[in-house]
């Protein structure tokens, strides 16, 4: 059974939640200040984690005492959408499934987090991974991280954790994966103990299958192979820059992008410098005023979501970045995934992910910082520059955007 087929609580199922002292289901808050923030969020990764297979939600409620009964916690907006963040904040990786709700129970209002086991553990929490110990909370083991390791196993995975049939060890970056991804995806004391292998360590970040079935993952190779595009042949960006409006118009650069995600984004953040021109205007105020064609912090927002969102299964179409004189056009094969449609496209903060273990990746190597907020950012970052909103395009098989250089 997935995430998404269990049931949430009813009030009278949430009511004798509150009640029972001996459950490890539920943790309880009397408030969200202090150290609660953190507690709360080592809380929610150890529900999504679920150890001791419970296969249903466990909950943290906000406003009551460790007995259950209400502490008087006025229940605001500001504290829901605090609360809210915790999905969307990557602290939490991959981004859990939650939901945060006001609820009367006991003749009083309190914040109810329902939490739902991952299908895709070990979920972890600031590079740790936290788990349930009866009404404690506690750091798993090199133990418990191979528990769940092979429950993800036997669970529907995501694409981006599938296995790659033609695969071996040697085609990852042993070297580039102690070096650079382990230090930044883990907690500096888990690194420490060092009583886990290679093969251990590679299975809990998902790299590969597991100790037992040492074959990359999408993952492993879109993060640490050596030659990517060997086993994902649509694992690249083709840029052009064209002088003029259309493609058949003179090409004056072009580059194949591939490599690792982490290579991409790099040698994509150098096309996008390069080729951003200053704008300088002499007469709209008496000092001359200097401003980028396009704001790079808001390009860079839009081509890593191109990278993180498309779709690696079932196409060997690139991602695309077009520079014409009168636009950027940025396309991602894949449409909307999960919880986002054309419609609701955009919507500050919705979001679902077709490739939740690589975006769990890209935020621990810094190339993502807020779930959620790109397209928000880009939108935010582009009008303070004085460029036109985004124009977005979505259908089922892609997504394509447009902007337009600022006048």
């Amino acid at each position: 059974m997935t995430a998404r087929e269990i049931q949430p609580y009813s009030v009278t199922q949430l009511e004798r939640l509150l009640g029972d002292l001996e459950s490890d289901l539920v943790e309880r808050k009397e408030t969200f200040a202090g150290r609660a923030p953190h507690t709360v969020r080592e809380a929610v990764c150890a529900f999504a984690n679920d150890l001791p297979g419970h296969c249903r939600p466990g909950v943290v409620f906000i406003g009551a005492k460790d007995n259950g009964d209400p502490s008087g916690l006025t229940i605001s907006d500001e504290l829901l959408l605090k609360l809210g963040h915790i999905k969307t904040d990557g602290n939490v990786l991959p981004p859990p499934t939650l939901t945060v709700a006001k609820r009367r129970l006991r003749n009083t209002d309190m914040v109810v987090i329902t939490v739902w086991p991952a299908d895709s553990p070990p979920v972890r929490y600031k590079g740790s991974i936290w788990i349930r110990i009866g009404s404690q909370r506690a750091v798993a083991s090199a133990q418990d991280e191979r528990v769940l390791n092979e429950k993800r196993r036997h669970r529907d995975r995501p694409h981006d954790i599938q296995p790659v049939a033609m695969a071996q060890m040697q085609d990852i970056d042993l070297r580039r994966f102690e070096a650079e991804y382990l230090p930044a995806a883990v907690a500096p004391d888990v690194l420490e103990a060092n009583d886990r292998t290679a093969e251990q360590r590679l299975a809990a970040t998902k790299m590969i299958v597991a100790v037992d079935e040492p074959v990359p993952t999408v993952l492993g190779l879109l993060v640490i192979g050596k030659v990517t595009r060997d086993f994902l042949p649509g694992a690249y960006v083709q840029f052009l820059r064209v002088e003029g409006g259309a493609l058949s118009d003179p090409v004056v650069d072009e580059e194949l992008i591939d490599g690792t995600v982490a290579d991409v984004i790099k040698r994509l953040d150098y096309k996008l410098i390069a080729h951003n021109r200053t704008a300088v205007d002499f007469t709209s105020a008496p000092i001359e005023q200097r401003k980028a064609l396009y704001p790079i912090a808001a390009l860079q927002q839009l081509t890593r979501n191109a990278v993180l969102h498309r779709n690696y299964e079932g196409t060997h179409a690139p991602s695309r970045v077009h520079w014409f004189e009168d636009r950027i056009e940025i396309l991602s094969p894949g449409g909307p995934f999960g919880e986002i449609t054309p419609a609701n496209f955009g919507t500050p903060g919705l979001t679902d992910y077709r490739n939740p273990n690589l975006a769990e990746a890209m935020r621990a190597l810094g190339y993502v910082q807020k779930f959620g907020g790109g397209i928000a950012t880009a939108r935010r970052m582009l009008k303070e520059n004085g460029n036109q909103p985004p124009e977005f395009e979505v259908t089922t098989s892609n997504v394509r955007v447009a902007l337009r250089p600022t006048r």
